[in-house]
């Protein structure tokens, strides 16, 4: 039995004619029909070139399970998400590799309601039964049925649903789909937009689909990745630029400068938006950097809640605590009416209404932030003993500290400023993450205080 090495934590991702291929991508989708036994499954993925042979492979192998199969087709991780809730049925995946390289892909596998399958809760017995390959042979009377259907139109109107349109002022957007995975759902907005009457002019980059990915690889958070939507912000006067990764579950925002707003702000932004319209609400966020997130949404009336990196672990504290929204600072934003789910779609447009409502720019809104908590931004360290470094720097701040958590890594307090530390799951990397009251000084001085110690 060989093992299947694509299989990850959370999903599978693996390099094309080595770690995955249609037949593996068969044995994914037959391991799944047997795993859970869903009546209905939804499929749909990215832009990639071997993204429709491995959809069909898989959906052949779901179909021999006695699985029925709708095929939404080109879509973004998040219609299959919303296609999931709102066909209700009892599984959905996407086949993507995201803002992987070029010559690899994968699979975001959820069951019923969207609720994501990880390691902890089926992923593992799909992988053993999938490894097994050990299928009977396919009982043509019991097979599944297959169908192609568009849920365009209705995600489309679901996502206005998050903003009254009458609140939006005259704007400028620049929308960059990577490589076109976004396309059809920036022309769709801006048919609605039309539609509606809306003073929204948008001005497209990257927007045909392009498996060759002409202009990179779709992640802008590698700071190469952004010129292009810098440029088209500065020269066409607008009033925010977005751009997707490559399944576009994630977004990532531009002020009217071209300067690029660290995911963390945008997590406050985004509660802002929600407790105006829904006031004492929860909202869930990650260890990493929390006390303007906090002190948004304690301002704001509302209860923020800690709870680990990692979308399982927000979509699980989400549900249990009934959230109406959920933030990373590494740009992936949940949302309860969207299945408690991430959305790559939704946080641009409560961002564009919210600039329209307090009347001002949005360098303008985050230059407040930032100065109250000022954040160097997440810094890797290459290290050769993680755990060696990690108490190293405990052990020297642990006698000052105010308060030290667990949650993920190790969070540090004091009073004016605080730091987490984590190790990565898959390389070996350190992640430090460190922000002030107010104290830009004290940020550079412990920021280069601590990297010393961490890379000793």
């Amino acid at each position: 039995m060989t093992e299947l090495t694509c299989f990850k934590a959370y999903d599978i991702r693996g390099e094309l004619g080595i770690e995955l291929n249609e037949d593996i991508a068969y044995r994914i989708g037959r391991a799944f029909g047997e795993f859970s036994s869903p009546k209905t499954v939804v499929v749909g993925g990215d832009v990639r070139e071997t993204s429709e042979s491995l959809k069909l492979a898989l959906a052949k192998g779901l179909q021999d399970a006695g699985t029925d199969v709708i095929d939404i087709g080109l879509t973004g991780t998040e219609e299959v998400y919303f296609a999931t809730k709102h066909l209700g049925v009892d599984g959905g995946v996407e086949v993507t590799a995201s803002h992987n390289p070029i010559n690899y892909n994968g699979m975001k596998i959820v069951r019923e309601e969207s609720k994501p399958i990880s390691n902890d809760t089926g992923l593992l017995d799909i992988k053993r039964i999938a490894e097994e390959n050990n299928f009977a042979p396919a009982d043509e009377s019991k097979r599944g049925s297959y169908k192609t259907l568009s849920i365009l139109d209705d995600y489309i109107e679901h996502l206005m649903g998050y903003i009254d349109i009458k609140n939006i002022k005259p704007m400028k957007l620049v929308m960059n789909a990577g490589n076109g995975a976004a396309g059809h759902v920036v022309d769709a907005i801006e048919a609605k937009f039309k539609a509606l009457g809306a003073p929204v002019e948008i001005i497209k980059v990257h927007n045909e689909p392009d498996c060759t990915f002409p202009n990179g690889i779709p992640n802008p958070i590698l700071v190469e990745n952004r010129k292009d939507t810098i440029d088209a912000v500065v020269e066409h006067g607008a009033d925010m630029g977005i751009a997707w990764d490559g399944d576009f579950d994630r977004c990532f925002l531009f002020d009217e400068k071209g300067g690029f707003i660290e995911g963390y702000y945008i997590v406050g932004l985004l509660s802002e938006a929600f407790l105006s319209k829904n006031p004492g609400a929860s909202v869930v966020h990650d260890p990493r950097l929390t006390w303007n997130t906090i002190d948004i949404v304690e301002s704001a009336g509302g209860k923020p809640i800690l709870c680990k990196t990692g979308h399982a672990f927000i979509k699980e504290k989400m549900r249990a605590e009934d959230a109406i929204y959920g933030g990373e600072m590494s740009a992936h934003h949940y949302f309860r009416d969207f299945a408690y789910c991430d959305s790559g779609m939704i946080p641009w447009l409560l961002v564009a209404e919210l600039l329209s409502v307090k009347g001002v720019t949005l360098s303008e809104l985050m230059a407040q932030r930032i100065a109250a908590f000022p954040s160097p931004g997440e810094i890797n360290s290459k290290v050769t003993d993680a755990d060696a470094s990690i108490e190293r720097v405990l052990n020297a701040y642990k006698s000052d500290a105010v308060k030290i958590d667990y949650t993920d890594g190790i969070a540090v307090e004091f009073d004016n400023w605080r730091f987490n530390l984590r190790k990565s799951n898959t390389e070996p990397v350190i992640r430090l993450n460190l922000e002030t009251k107010g104290d830009q000084a004290l940020m550079e001085q412990k920021t280069q205080e601590l990297l010393e110690l961490i890379r000793q």
